[in-house]
C-alpha cells in the first residue's frame, strides 16, 4: 500500500466548501469524474454506504468511515474489484478562502492514475 496527499486552495469560504462535501447531490457539480451518487441518504454521515457512478457508468461501492462537522473532516473507503482505497478529506479556512486536503492510501499505480482527477476535483471544490 502506498500513500499520496494532495491539496487545493481557493476563494470559497470553508463552510461553503464543506457543504459541497456534505451534500451528496453536489458532488457531480465539482468532481468531473462523478456522474451521480447512489445512496439511501443525501447527506454525508458515518456508516453511509452506496455507489459513486463515474461519467463512464462504472459504479464504485463506498462506505463512509467518519464525519466530523466541527473539524470539517471525513473519510471513506472505496473499492473496485480487488482494488481498495481509503481517502481522508479535510477543509479548513485559509487567508482569502479555504484549503482542502486529500490523503489517499491504496495501490501506488492506482493512486498515481487517480491523482490528476482528484486534483482537478479539489480545485473545482474550492472555486465559486
Amino acid at each position: 500500500m502506498a500513500s499520496l496527499s494532495i491539496h487545493a486552495v481557493g476563494p470559497i469560504d470553508a463552510d461553503a466548501a464543506w457543504q459541497r462535501y456534505v451534500r451528496l447531490d453536489e458532488w457531480a457539480s465539482w468532481a468531473p469524474q462523478i456522474r451521480r451518487v447512489h445512496a439511501d441518504r443525501r447527506l454525508l454521515v458515518p456508516g453511509l454506504t452506496g455507489q459513486v457512478e463515474s461519467v463512464a457508468g462504472i459504479r464504485v461501492p463506498f462506505r463512509v468511515e467518519a464525519v466530523d462537522d466541527v473539524r470539517r473532516t471525513w473519510s471513506w473507503r472505496v473499492r473496485v474489484g480487488p482494488v481498495r482505497m481509503r481517502l481522508r478529506h479535510e477543509v479548513r479556512a485559509a487567508e482569502g478562502g479555504c484549503r482542502t486536503d486529500l490523503a489517499m492510501t491504496g495501490p501506488g499505480l492506482v493512486l498515481a492514475a487517480y491523482a490528476p482527477l482528484a486534483r482537478l476535483a479539489l480545485r473545482r471544490l474550492v472555486r465559486r
